[in-house]
């Protein structure tokens, strides 16, 4: 990208990581989506004769792929995503193969929502949710430690209140 005569901008990554907490949070997320599925199998595979096989096979295909997914995307998950805050925007990147960048202008923000789960209260995490009038949708920064969340609220609410625009 370039801005002006001789001056290059090049987008960074952000600078934050997530709490290492998310991690666990990730993963009983993981594995309850994992037995929500396969007890089913399980069940139906130890009442149903003539298709125990294959509910059984489907159940323990499915237990193995989950716990590597358990396992494995969670840790992948948490060196990939990143977040920042400045007085300008808000940046979010995520993914690793198919990479998503969201950048959230100061002067577009409309409303600023931190979410708590059950999970989450558990882990002691938060969600900050931060709308804009973008056709994309709200940028969310998901596994932050519940008070850092708490403390961007108020840094993005006391930025936003001073950034001159109309949020449209």
């Amino acid at each position: 990208m370039t801005q002006g005569e001789g001056t290059t901008v090049r987008l960074r990554p952000p600078r934050n990581t997530l709490n290492e907490r998310a991690v666990g949070w990730w993963r009983v997320q993981w594995l309850l989506f994992t037995v929500g599925h396969v007890v089913p199998l399980a069940v139906l595979g130890a009442l149903i004769g003539p298709a125990r096989f294959w509910l059984l096979l489907s159940a323990a295909v499915l237990a193995a792929a989950g716990a590597a997914a358990t396992v494995l995307l969670p840790l992948w998950w948490f060196r990939t995503h990143r977040w920042e805050i400045t007085e300008d925007a808000v940046y979010v990147r995520t993914g690793f193969f198919w990479q998503e960048w969201r950048i959230a202008p100061m002067s577009r923000i409309q409303t600023v929502d931190t979410v708590r789960g059950p999970l989450e209260q558990l882990y002691r995490l938060a969600t900050v949710t931060v709308t804009t009038a973008s056709a994309k949708g709200a940028v969310r920064i998901q596994g932050l430690d519940h008070e850092v969340a708490a403390e961007l609220a108020q840094q993005l609410t006391r930025i936003t209140r001073d950034t001159p625009g109309d949020a449209t």
